[in-house]
C-alpha cells in the first residue's frame, strides 16, 4: 500500500481539475473486508460428491434405482416434491407432444447452424434462442394468466368476466393461447382431457376454457386453443412456474433438434463461407446506382435532423417506407410492469 509512483504523471493526468492526485494515488490491493461473510455460491437444489449427487435431499442414483423416472425428477429439481403418478405421467404427457414439432422455427434454425459444420451444441442452443413471444412465449402467458386469477380472487369477478376482459387486452396477442392454428388439430383439446381424466387439471385449465369461449365470442374468424395455451395451462396446474415451464419445454425441444442436426450432418454438405449466391431476382429494393465520388458526396448526402414537428413527421413517414431500417416496427409499452 501507498504512494509507489513518485514521477510526474503524463499529458493531462497532472491536471488539477482531477478529483485526486494521480501521482498520489495508491497503489496496491484492497485488503479483505473481515467484517462480512465473503462470497461464495450456494444451492438450495443440490450438491455432488465423489460417491453421490443429491437433489432437494434425494440420493439421484435411489431415486432411478426405486424405478422414479424423468418426469418425477424435474417435479424434485423444480418443485422440491415427489409427484402423483399422475402428474408425472401428464407431464410426460407435456413433454412428448412438446419434443418433436416437425421442420418448425427450432429445427429448421438448428439445420440451418448445421450446415456451418458446427457443433450439436451450437444447433440446439441457437433452436432454443428462437422461443420468443411468438413461439414458445411461456411466461408471458403465465403473467397473464396470474393477472386473470387476481382479478377473480382480489377483485371478486366472475371466472367468465375474467376471462372476457383478459382475452379483450390480449385479443391481438401471440401469446393468448388461443388463435387460429389447432382449428382441424385435436391435441391441444386432448391434453386438457387427459389432464381431466388423470385428475390433476385445475383452475389455470379451467380458466383457459372460459377464455377459449370468450375469445370465440369476441372474434369474427373461427379461433380454438392452440398449444400454447393447452402446454401453458397444463403446466401451471401441475405446479410449474412460467420460468420452469419454459426452461423445460425449450430443453425438451432441444432433443428433437438434436435429430435434425444429426440428419443434416449425414445427409446435406456443408455450406462455406462466400459459397452461398443470391440472384438478383430476389432483391426487390432500390435499383443499381452509380457509386458518386467522395467529392461529389455532398450532393447526394443529407442530414437526419428535422428542426420542427412537421418536417420530423414528413420525415418519419418517409424512413417507414423503406424496409428493412427498422422504422416500421412499432414497440410500444403502456405499462412496464407488462413487461
Amino acid at each position: 500500500m501507498g504512494n509507489l509512483n513518485k514521477e510526474k504523471a503524463p499529458g493531462n493526468l497532472n491536471d488539477p481539475r482531477l478529483p485526486y492526485s494521480y501521482c498520489g494515488r495508491e497503489c496496491g490491493t484492497i485488503p479483505a473486508d473481515t467484517t462480512r461473510r465473503p462470497f461464495r455460491w450456494v444451492s438450495e437444489i443440490a450438491y455432488k460428491n465423489l460417491h453421490r449427487i443429491v437433489s432437494r435431499g434425494y440420493d439421484t442414483t435411489e431415486l432411478v434405482e426405486s424405478g422414479y423416472g424423468l418426469a418425477d425428477i424435474l417435479f424434485i429439481d423444480y418443485q422440491a416434491r415427489i409427484p402423483l403418478v399422475e402428474e408425472a405421467q401428464m407431464l410426460n404427457y407435456v413433454m412428448i407432444l412438446g419434443l418433436e414439432d416437425g421442420l418448425s422455427s427450432p429445427a429448421v434454425i438448428a439445420r440451418t447452424v448445421a450446415k456451418g459444420n458446427s457443433y450439436l451444441t451450437q444447433a440446439a442452443g441457437a433452436s432454443i434462442l428462437a422461443f420468443g413471444n411468438a413461439y414458445g412465449a411461456y411466461c408471458t402467458f403465465g403473467t397473464m394468466m396470474k393477472r386473470a386469477l387476481e382479478r377473480i380472487d382480489k377483485e371478486g369477478l366472475p371466472a367468465a368476466e375474467a376471462a372476457s376482459q383478459t382475452v379483450r387486452e390480449n385479443l391481438n396477442s401471440p401469446s393468448l393461447g388461443i388463435s387460429r392454428l389447432m382449428l382441424k388439430d385435436p391435441a391441444a383439446k386432448r391434453m386438457f382431457a387427459r389432464a381431466e381424466n388423470l385428475g390433476v387439471a385445475g383452475r389455470h385449465i379451467a380458466l383457459m376454457k372460459e377464455m377459449t369461449l370468450a375469445a370465440q365470442a369476441q372474434n369474427s374468424d373461427p379461433v380454438d386453443l392452440d398449444m400454447l395455451g393447452a402446454i401453458g395451462a397444463t403446466m401451471l396446474d401441475l405446479g410449474f412456474t412460467p420460468e420452469s415451464t419454459w426452461a423445460i419445454m425449450a430443453v425438451t425441444r432441444a432433443f428433437a433438434c438434436g435429430a435434425h442436426w444429426i440428419e443434416t450432418i449425414e445427409t446435406e454438405p456443408f455450406t462455406r463461407l462466400g459459397e452461398t449466391l443470391t440472384p438478383k431476382e430476389d432483391y426487390v429494393g432500390i435499383p443499381d446506382r452509380k457509386v458518386p465520388p467522395v467529392s461529389e458526396r455532398g450532393g447526394f448526402s443529407g442530414s437526419a435532423v428535422c428542426k420542427t414537428p412537421e418536417e420530423w413527421k414528413r420525415s418519419f413517414v418517409e424512413k417507414q417506407k423503406q424496409r428493412a431500417s427498422g422504422w416500421a416496427i412499432v414497440e410500444e409499452i403502456e405499462d412496464v410492469r407488462k413487461i
